[in-house]
């Protein structure tokens, strides 16, 4: 199976690239494509080498979460819902400002605490969500918040 890289901090991005021959500036060059660029294609990353290229090709994978709906709002609030697998569903908000923009995400599927008012409590707690699934909600290039 492939590694999905949103799975990797820059230091687990180091170690993969290791175990790849690779060396430890190749994990910042892919930090930068993934985090500030945006890069979802191994073939965009045009600074790597070609040979590294394909290596990622058959090793790795940048996976967002499927978005299973999106609703906006008139006043530009933008809510989706992601599957994240084993029946288990997370929302994520988007709200925009004046000056800036909120995104309201979590990190576990479910949660434990039962608030009456809140849909997600009703669930109960399924399971943390892994630093990719966290990740993925915001960096996925369908999500408008990629790019706020």
């Amino acid at each position: 199976m492939t590694a999905n890289l949103l799975d990797f901090d820059l230091e687990g991005l180091a170690t993969f690239c290791a175990e790849l021959g690779e060396k430890r500036f190749r994990a910042t060059q892919l930090f930068r494509w993934i985090h500030q660029k945006g890069a979802r294609d191994f073939g965009q990353m045009t600074d790597l080498a070609r040979s590294l290229r394909e290596k990622l090709e058959g090793n790795a994978r940048i996976e967002g979460l499927p978005i299973l709906s999106q609703h906006e709002s008139s006043d530009g609030t933008i809510k989706w819902l992601f599957d994240v697998g084993g029946g288990d569903a997370v929302e994520s908000v988007f709200i925009p400002e004046d000056d800036r923009g909120t995104l309201c995400i979590s990190s576990q599927a479910g949660c434990a605490v039962g608030c009456r008012f809140c849909s997600t409590g009703h669930q109960g707690f399924s399971r943390n969500l892994s630093t990719g699934e966290i990740v993925a909600r915001c960096g996925s290039p369908s999500t408008s918040c990629a790019s706020t």
